[in-house]
């Protein structure tokens, strides 16, 4: 079997309670084995897509998420643009896969926001490099789902409180893949909420782009492989109801779908 691991959407699941990775084509997941980030080898195992659970499709030791970086939504805010990437860090603990169900946490009983992100994926070790070799160091991209306990963020005017309020169990959703060899440019990011498409935004819109967004943090701390870099949202994120089902659509990488309750 001959496979092109540089282009491809890369996920892990589970099959029979035994962790994997592997390659996605159509509803057929191709296994391999070795480095996910490296130079895997096709275990020329096959499964039907519908007969595995889901995994986050990396392990990463972080998620950075950023604020202000979209020109819609910070021109309908009044922001000015930032000099320098706006972040905050969602804890590793809040990490879930498509599929998996997004709880509001029992104590709260404010808002939460669903928010629909293009996603990149750190492949290599990176600390301080330069912008012209970011795409050396970007493995792909993913859906995210950033969920916010909006009520949290400024319950205390002395200090916003983004960690936190990103960072409830089940608050970091993303997945179901990795796409490599896209251009990022090209893509478009919708959220739909119970069938109601909410939000729908360019990347092309984005004021930092991912090359320069994985150069500037990495200036500020080593990105891991499998860490993962949520780029900010635009106009649309909104309150999510109890029941609801929400879904992260990416043409090209594909749709993150989960339910909150």
């Amino acid at each position: 079997m001959t496979v092109n691991i540089a282009t491809g959407r890369w996920l892990r699941f589970e099959h029979d309670g035994r962790p994997a990775f592997g390659m996605l084509d159509g509803d057929t997941i191709t296994e391999f084995e070795g480095d996910m980030f490296g130079r895997p080898t096709s275990t020329n195992r096959t499964y039907a897509a519908a007969g595995v659970r889901l995994l986050t499709p990396t392990q990463p030791t972080k998620m950075i998420g950023l604020w202000n970086n979209f020109g819609a939504l910070g021109k309908k805010l009044e922001l000015a643009i930032p000099p320098e990437p706006l972040y905050f860090i969602k804890g590793s603990n809040a990490f879930i896969a498509a599929g998996d169900t997004i709880r509001k946490p029992p104590f709260y009983d404010g808002r939460v926001l669903f928010e629909a992100e293009l996603g990149i994926v750190i492949g290599r070790r990176c600390a301080g490099i330069d912008e012209a070799n970011a795409d050396d160091y970007i493995f792909g991209y993913t859906c995210v789902n950033d969920v916010t306990a909006f009520d949290v963020l400024n319950a205390d005017p002395s200090f916003a409180q983004w960690a936190r309020a990103k960072s409830f169990d089940t608050f970091g959703v993303f997945g179901p893949v990795i796409a490599t060899g896209l251009d990022p440019e090209t893509l478009t990011i919708r959220a739909v909420l119970d069938g109601e498409e909410r939000q729908n935004y360019p990347v092309s819109d984005m004021l930092m782009k991912p090359k320069r967004l994985v150069s500037a943090i990495s200036r500020d701390m080593t990105l891991m492989p499998g860490d993962v870099i949520a780029c900010g949202t635009s106009i649309g994120a909104g309150k999510m109801k109890p029941g609801s089902t929400i879904e992260v659509v990416i043409d090209g990488i594909g749709t993150l779908t989960n339910r909150f309750e």
